[in-house]
């Protein structure tokens, strides 16, 4: 759906983005990741077309990225945009209309759509009278009113309670089952985990990791297993670490060039494994390791 290579932009002295090449299949959540100041903005700007790269390009279902493909693109801004004195259904009724709706088919999206958000009472509310959440829906249906291929979501759960988050999230998956490609910006690693099929890191203006979630997980596991054995036969080497609550004995080791089974069986020698489990690292943790590693770099 979406491609980008070569990808290069500066401000000045600063550089913003050095080769970034990434690819966005058809019908997925990809999450751009980043600490603040990695880049992700300058590349969702470009996207957008708000702001144009110094060099490379950047290729929409194939064809060059150009002033048509606006129409297919919803984007919600982590600064959001809307209008404190307009009532929400006009609100609502403005963007669509700017999206090339007509004025029949906008208004019964826009019934639908709040109606399911669960907003139907709060229509001719003005903007200004609005929770922060409330008019975070706003902004969202706003955005995806005219049924974009592709969907830019920079912090979506910015200003949501837990309850409304999990709304905006299952309207997300909604829309990627539809066959919307959504990129999805987020300094919210559950979310990342919960949400999205493949993932991208920028940092310093480099991409500095790329692939799905499983491939991303896969490459940082460190082979070490957490392990429990209920009341041991044989006395638990010292060197491993050993927790104990009275009954059971906890503690982590690495294959050390042995397999999970080999591992396993030598451990059933001490008595009953009761938990054998790898320890895979989660989203955020490869996040912090990842910034922490390029900045020491």
């Amino acid at each position: 759906m979406l491609e980008t290579r070569n990808l290069n932009k500066t401000y000045g002295l600063n550089r913003a983005l050095t080769d970034i090449n990434l690819k966005v299949p058809k019908g997925v959540i990809f999450g751009l990741l980043g600490p603040n100041g990695a880049g992700k903005s300058t590349l969702i700007r470009i996207i957008n077309q708000i702001i144009d790269a110094d060099s490379g390009e950047v290729l929409v279902d194939g064809q060059p990225l150009a002033p048509k493909h606006i129409s297919l693109i919803g984007y919600l801004p982590e600064e959001r945009g809307l209008y404190k004195k307009m009532k929400v259904w006009d609100q609502m009724l403005y963007f669509a209309r700017l999206k090339g709706l007509s004025q029949q088919e906008a208004k019964k999206r826009i019934h639908n759509w709040l109606a399911k958000m669960e907003m139907s009472t709060w229509k001719d509310k003005k903007i200004e009278d609005l929770s922060k959440g409330m008019a975070q829906k706003v902004q969202f249906i706003s955005t995806i009113i005219h049924n974009p291929p592709l969907l830019i979501l920079d912090e979506p759960f910015s200003g949501f309670d837990p309850v409304n988050a999990e709304i905006i999230k299952d309207q997300i998956l909604e829309l990627r089952n539809q066959g919307t490609t959504v990129i999805l910006s987020t300094h919210r690693m559950e979310s990342v985990e919960l949400l999205c099929d493949q993932v991208a890191m920028i940092n310093r203006s480099h991409k500095i990791l790329d692939g799905t979630i499983k491939e991303v997980k896969n490459s940082y596991r460190p082979e070490v297993f957490r392990i429990s054995i209920d009341q041991p036969t044989l006395p638990i080497p010292t060197e491993w670490a050993v927790q104990t609550d009275g009954e059971s004995v906890h503690f982590t080791l690495p294959l050390s060039g042995k397999t999970p089974n080999e591992l396993l069986i030598e451990l059933m020698n001490y008595g009953q494994v009761s938990n054998f489990q790898e320890v895979i690292p989660s989203m955020e943790e490869i996040f912090i390791h990842q910034v922490k590693s390029t900045q020491n770099g």
